[in-house]
């Protein structure tokens, strides 16, 4: 299913490659000043988040997150194929999970 376009506003950017970003879009983004982050995903698209600080001090986790970014900028990350998301609502209808309930003892 591909997303549908909910609002479009245009933006212009100089001679020297700076833009504003559109007050409506500021507000969706819930930032009026400070730093954003663009992502590119592997289908070419670009999405816009504001910058959130990196609460991972552990250097693994830190690397492991570039692994992943490497892996997704090469196209080694791709999305599920519809079938297989079927083929999961159909195996787990009915299961309910908890995420916040403790695991239990082995």
């Amino acid at each position: 299913m591909s997303p549908t376009t909910t609002l479009a506003i245009d933006a212009t950017i100089t001679e020297r490659g700076q833009t504003t970003i559109p007050a409506p879009i500021r507000r969706l983004l819930g930032v009026n000043k400070g730093a954003i982050t663009f992502r590119l995903l592997s289908d070419g698209r670009i999405v816009i988040e504001p910058k959130t600080e990196d609460v991972h001090d552990d250097p693994a986790i830190g690397a492991f997150l570039q692994f992943v970014a490497e892996d997704v900028s090469k196209g080694n990350v791709v999305p599920l194929e519809e079938a297989l998301v079927e083929k999961v609502r159909v195996l787990t209808e009915g299961v309910a999970v908890d995420l916040d309930e403790p695991l239990p003892d082995a």
